[in-house]
């Protein structure tokens, strides 16, 4: 019961985070990229810091540094991804970010060499046919968007791996919250030395960026952490890359996206290229259970 009560939660996770892109593309037309961030990381630590406060009497060394590397990591992603949406479709964005799943195994073996199996390496090899289809241009040159958004995936692999291994050491809401303080402190500091602090918004983009602080940011990361205590890790990625489906999805809904041939070839292939990256670790078991019998 506990392991479907999790998988919902991350299901939940998944369609409340790709509701995001389109909420951000509509924050993006009254705000810029940055005043985005800074409002919704803010407004989320705020959030975080009322409901957990308690948690600050616990904190130590030790999660403060976690928290805020993991902080820096978060907002330089964010900062690829909200940045890279001026430019391209959220459609488009929501897939290309779905990608940091594949690129874990990748960063993974660089920095701790980790082997690198057939199934992840034909995967990447899928996504990036993927994103060809999604990205390339009549001229074969990517939108810059495009690439901005291929780099904030990177980036969201960098947050998966420091974050699963942060928390095995460290209470995962106090890291959470030090990692949100943080990437709320960095986004006000950009916006100050930018000097884009607004003076007048209009009431829908406030709307999207409270939507984005107290769903895509408070309540899709706790739904996350404590669905991780109760589902495994390979079924926790299956299930959170469906948020780029959702993305696309919630895309054409209410963005009127142009669902095009190409668009959707490119879509399939990176979502089948997550799901066979990450399921492949079944397929050994079961040859082995067939042996048995």
């Amino acid at each position: 019961m506990k392991q479907y009560l999790g998988d919902g939660m991350l299901l939940i996770t998944a369609i409340v985070w790709g509701s995001g892109f389109v909420v951000t593309a509509i924050a993006l037309e009254y705000l810029n990229a940055y005043q985005v961030m800074a409002g919704r990381f803010t407004l989320g630590a705020i959030i975080l810091t009322i409901l957990f406060r308690r948690k600050f009497k616990k904190f130590t060394k030790s999660v403060i540094w976690k928290g805020t590397v993991l902080g820096a990591i978060l907002y330089i992603s964010f900062a690829f991804q909200t940045v890279g949406l001026e430019y391209t479709t959220a459609s488009k964005n929501a897939f290309i970010t779905a990608v940091n799943v594949v690129c874990v195994p990748i960063i993974a073996y660089f920095l701790f060499k980790r082997k690198i199996d057939g199934y992840e390496m034909f995967g990447s090899v899928m996504a990036l046919a993927g994103i060809g289809f999604l990205s390339l241009q009549g001229s074969m040159t990517i939108n810059i968007g495009d690439l901005l958004t291929l780099g904030c995936a990177v980036g969201f692999a960098f947050d998966i791996i420091y974050t699963n291994r942060f928390v095995k050491n460290e209470d995962a809401i106090s890291l959470t919250m030090v990692q949100f303080l943080s990437a709320a402190f960095f986004s006000l500091v950009v916006v100050l030395i930018k000097g884009d602090i607004p003076t007048t918004v209009e009431k829908e983009g406030i709307y999207s960026v409270v939507y984005l602080a107290v769903f895509s940011t408070t309540i899709a990361y706790l739904l996350q952490n404590m669905a991780h205590q109760l589902t495994t890790a390979t079924k926790a990625a299956i299930i959170l890359s469906m948020e780029s489906f959702f993305g696309m999805v919630f895309s054409v809904l209410f963005l009127h996206e142009a669902l095009t041939v190409r668009i959707v070839l490119g879509a399939a292939l990176i979502l089948a290229a997550i799901l066979f990256a990450e399921v492949k670790p079944a397929f050994p078991k079961k040859r082995a259970l067939k042996k048995v019998s």
